[in-house]
């Protein structure tokens, strides 16, 4: 029996963990203990996501909580090696590109332990968003590199990555969205919030370089108040966005205006039937640029680069400045096109998490015999 650490420390993470701990259970050859760092730490999302996945309550919970980047890296580091030294794990899978990623490879590959990205070899090459040094270092210490897509293959071997470590799987985030469409069919999100399929757009919006500052925001909420004119515009809010639309005086100027709904953060289930049903999805986040492209729905990433450039490819994704003219251009060319079905990225077919089982298990035989 092999021993497996799984990390998860923020709501992307959780998407990406469930279906490892489905093929990991399954093989009936791994032992997998799940470590919740805490760092996202809002327990009732986390309550959401664990029920709505399906995932077992943590074995362990390092209740890690918010800080710095050094200050949040550092903690999980100092509460994650006393578990390592207890449990002697031969692996540690991390997943994703968030601050617990790096801190858990870091201690791991200094214990001599084995880790395992997931998600590995995905670059935007822009060294101001702390997910690209989170990627960077994460991909220098690992052991095994599960790659979602060509580009991440392409990227690890310019920067000299040995041949043997790096593994196309394909996507875990597809994996979930296949394994729960059904399901999310039956939420009544819709109705709830009294929307009509494909007569909205759907935001979301958390990048500091998009919401901390009142000069990069105000483009873009003048964008989306002006595109509430037309067509409603629904935006589960991230709590550090909430605080400066608030603080930057547009809390109540959107309160004004019966097109416009500010809602909570949803579960992953109520989301999924959110994003589905969208006329189009407006957002900053790289998991959404994955599920707009399965559905077949149009999404303008409001930045200039993307680590996924799959999306933009064989996708529904494009890349638009987040400015009021670049967005409102984007979405009148969104209104004028007939949106033809995408093209289906390579191994995006809900069996990724079976392909890294696989993997793992032949990388503990080669290491064993």
């Amino acid at each position: 029996m092999i021993k497996v650490i799984c990390v998860c420390g923020a709501r992307p993470n959780f998407m990406k963990i469930a279906p490892l701990m489905r093929a990991f259970q399954a093989s009936g050859r791994i032992h997998t203990t799940l470590v919740h760092t805490g760092q996202h730490y809002d327990e009732r999302m986390s309550r959401l996501f664990f029920r709505d996945l399906g995932i077992p309550r943590p074995d362990v919970d390092l209740e890690v909580g918010s800080g710095s980047h050094a200050a949040q890296t550092a903690e999980v580091m100092k509460r994650f090696e006393p578990l390592c030294l207890r449990e002697k794990p031969d692996w540690v899978v991390v997943v994703g590109d968030v601050n617990s990623t790096l801190a858990c490879a870091l201690v791991a590959v200094k214990l001599g332990i084995r880790v395992a990205h997931v998600e590995a070899g995905l670059r935007s090459f822009d060294r101001t968003m702390p997910e690209e040094i989170n990627r960077l270092v994460t991909d220098a210490v690992s052991d095994l590199l599960l790659v979602t897509e060509p580009s991440g293959v392409e990227n690890l071997r310019a920067e000299g990555m040995e041949a043997s470590r790096i593994h196309l799987v394909g996507n875990v985030m597809i994996d979930t969205l296949l394994s729960n469409r059904r399901r999310a069919e039956e939420s009544r999100i819709l109705e709830d919030l009294r929307l009509a399929a494909g007569a909205y757009y759907l935001v979301t919006l958390h990048r500091p370089s998009n919401v901390d500052s009142r000069e990069t925001l105000a483009p873009i909420m003048d964008a989306l108040i002006h595109l509430a004119r037309e067509r409603c515009v629904v935006f589960p809010v991230h709590p550090r966005t909430r605080k400066n639309l608030e603080s930057f005086g547009y809390a109540e100027q959107i309160d004004r205006l019966a097109n416009f709904r500010l809602i909570e953060p949803q579960g992953y289930l109520d989301f999924l039937k959110l994003t589905a049903h969208a006329f189009a999805v407006l957002t900053d986040s790289g998991g959404v640029q994955e599920e707009t492209t399965l559905l077949g729905v149009p999404c303008l990433t409001l930045r200039r680069n993307t680590e996924r450039p799959i999306t933009l490819t064989e996708g529904t994704n494009r890349l638009v400045e987040p400015t009021r003219e670049g967005i409102l251009a984007a979405c009148s060319q969104i209104r004028d096109r007939n949106n033809s079905p995408p093209r289906m990225p390579h191994l995006w077919d809900g069996q990724a998490a079976e392909r890294i089982c696989t993997v793992l298990l032949d990388a503990s035989r080669l290491v064993s015999a």
